[in-house]
């Protein structure tokens, strides 16, 4: 297989990343942009390792990175709204826990992606999770069709801490969850219900009447992956592992909480 053939198989998996690391779809697409666009006009920066995703995601991180440590937030504010509070908070410890804990890299790989060494990598996905998980409890709608992945879910979301106000199965259950007055502060979804509708339609009913981050949850991540249409930001691939719906949420609740505190400043 070709180098380019091999780029563009590991590109969803940049997608998901980028999207989890910036928390938004245009944020994450134009730095993939970004990287794309580079490997084209310099050929000889994936270097010539057997690691091609690793060397893909080495190039993504050195361009997020530069942005972020230039200062250069003010070009980018229009088209990257991420950017700007990305740049007030310390992003290589986020990034070392979503390579460790969302893209399943090794110690190793992560080290040479972020150019740091294996023990720094460590201390930085400590530091991510004690920062991540601050002060983000929340109320968590479940919407999946399938018991057993529900009841993992829901007793691993308990477990850091948050409070599952209902799980529902199809999009009916949903919406009359929520019109219960039981607004949830994050919602995890299924894409594929039980009685054939649509978890992606459900959360566009419950988007009409409340605005919370959303993870969408489905055993075809690339499917959504495709850049032909408005897509989710935060993409969750089954089977998951309890790590990545940690770091996912991590992220979904840190952007909402960010915008928050920014809207209150400026009110």
């Amino acid at each position: 297989m070709s180098t380019s053939q091999l780029v563009v198989q590991h590109l969803p998996y940049l997608r998901r990343y980028a999207r989890a690391l910036t928390g938004s779809q245009v944020a994450g697409d134009a730095y993939v942009a970004a990287t794309l666009e580079t490997l084209v006009n310099e050929p000889d920066t994936l270097g010539r390792s057997t690691n091609i995703k690793a060397d893909l995601f080495r190039v993504f991180t050195r361009i997020w990175n530069s942005l972020s440590v230039n200062g250069r937030s003010e070009q980018v504010q229009h088209d990257l709204p991420a950017e700007v509070r990305l740049g007030q908070i310390t992003p290589l410890p986020r990034q070392a826990f979503l390579l460790s804990c969302l893209e399943g890299f090794s110690e190793e790989d992560a080290a040479i992606i972020l150019g740091v060494d294996v023990s720094e990598v460590r201390d930085l996905v400590d530091e991510a999770g004690r920062e991540l998980a601050a002060d983000m409890a929340t109320e968590i709608l479940i919407i999946e069709d399938e018991p057993l992945i529900a009841m993992d879910l829901e007793a691993l979301v308990e477990g850091l801490g948050h409070n599952v106000i209902g799980v529902a199965r199809t999009r009916t259950e949903a919406i009359k969850i929520a019109g219960e007055g039981k607004r949830p502060g994050l919602i995890l979804a299924d894409i594929q219900l039980a009685d054939g509708s649509s978890g992606l339609d459900a959360v566009n009913d419950l988007l009409k009447t409340f605005e919370v981050p959303v993870i969408f949850i489905t055993a075809y991540p690339e499917r959504f992956l495709t850049g032909e249409r408005p897509e989710p930001a935060f993409l969750i691939a089954k089977p998951f592992q309890p790590a990545n719906v940690s770091a996912v949420i991590s992220q979904a609740l840190f952007f909402q909480q960010t915008a928050r505190r920014r809207e209150a400043k400026t009110a």
